[in-house]
Parts: structure tokens; C-alpha cells; sequence
């Protein structure tokens, strides 16, 4: 819950499931969708030998980067993912084809997923948090697959994994080590605390 109408936050992001948690929260903020290239970045990093969760966090720094130009007097958050499993990482499928890939190449095994968030004031970081949660996804059968791609729909492009942990996605596990809010896309708890210290919530 926030004391003023007048939002200090902005969520440098179009995920609708990271503005579902914040608003959910009481947490007044704005959305400003950010344009960074985020396959650069990531082929770049790979090249260089980067790891999974340094790549999140420079994908993460790069949104809010974008946006902090703009209004640099404000609290920008930049939040970024990767998924990634016997190393491989994996990218939000294109298409249906691309999601029954990874959905067949992700059962029966246990994955990673990093989740970066950093948020940025007067274009300086002043708050960052990765966190890795490990999800593994039962032995579903081609059958299940089918039955969910058909039912979850576009929804389906929104994350690295095909899947959303809040609604039919819950079903495509069988064990999960982790945040919940974080595998969500925002640490919500740790998050709201930097907030607080900050005057952003009330307290």
C-alpha cells in the first residue's frame, strides 16, 4: 500500500505477470514497456562466456537502463529470466512447434530458472537480487502436451518455459525448489522491503 496517487515506480517491462504481482501488492507503479535487444545481449555474453545469471542481470540493467533516461527521477525496475537446462538455454517459443519442442525437451528433467531484478534511480543501480529456483517436470505424456497447448493458447509466448506456474502450468511438474514469486518474474518479498526502506510503501 502506497501514500500518494503519484507513482515514484516504474516497471521497465510488458510482462503482464510481473504488473499482476505488483498490482496485486498495492504497489503504485507505471508500465513502460522497454525496447533493448535482448538476442545481442545474450549471443554477446555467450560468446564471452558468460553464465546464465550474469546474462539475467545485464538483460534486467539494460531494460531499466532504457527507461531510467527518460526519468531518471524515479524508481525503474528491470527484471529479466533465463531458463536453462543441461546447457542449453531457452528463449519464449515463437510458435506452437516451438513450445511442443521445449516442452518435450524439459519433462523428465530438472531446470533452471534465473530471475534478475534491479532497480535503477538517477540512471545508478541502487538494488539488485538474483535468484535461481530448480523445477522439474514430470514424465507428461505426448497426449497431456497437445491437451495443454491447446487449452493455455497465446499465453503460451509469454515465458522462457512454455509455461506459467499460476494456472495450467502447475501441472507439468512434479517438484519445484524455490521463490514462488520469483519464478512468477518479481522477488516480491526482498523487493517490497527495498520499497519500504525507501518511503515507496508505507511501512
Amino acid at each position: 500500500m502506497t501514500d500518494t496517487n503519484v507513482s515514484k515506480i516504474v516497471l521497465a517491462s510488458a510482462s503482464r505477470s510481473r504488473a499482476s504481482l505488483l498490482k496485486h501488492a498495492g504497489v503504485n507503479f507505471e508500465a513502460i514497456p522497454s525496447d533493448c535487444d535482448e538476442d545481442a545481449i545474450k549471443i554477446k555474453m555467450r560468446e564471452n562466456g558468460a553464465i546464465v545469471d550474469q546474462v539475467a542481470e545485464q538483460l534486467a540493467m539494460a531494460k531499466a537502463k532504457i527507461i531510467s533516461i527518460d526519468h531518471p527521477d524515479k524508481f525503474i525496475i528491470g527484471a529479466d529470466q533465463m531458463l536453462a537446462c543441461e546447457g542449453v538455454w531457452y528463449d519464449k517459443p515463437e510458435d506452437i512447434e516451438s513450445a511442443r519442442g521445449h516442452l518435450k525437451s524439459l519433462r523428465g528433467k530438472t531446470h533452471h530458472l534465473v530471475s534478475a531484478t534491479v532497480i535503477l534511480f538517477g540512471k545508478r543501480c541502487v538494488w539488485r537480487y538474483v535468484d535461481t529456483s530448480n523445477l522439474t517436470m514430470r514424465e507428461f505424456s505426448d497426449d497431456f502436451i497437445e491437451i495443454y497447448l491447446n487449452q493455455v493458447g497465446e499465453k503460451l509466448y509469454r515465458s522462457v518455459g512454455a509455461y506459467q506456474l499460476e494456472g495450467l502450468g502447475a501441472q507439468l511438474f512434479s517438484g519445484i525448489e524455490g521463490d514462488y514469486f520469483s519464478i512468477l518474474g518479481l522477488p516480491l518479498l526482498p523487493m517490497m522491503e527495498f520499497l519500504r526502506a525507501n518511503k515507496l510503501l508505507i511501512d
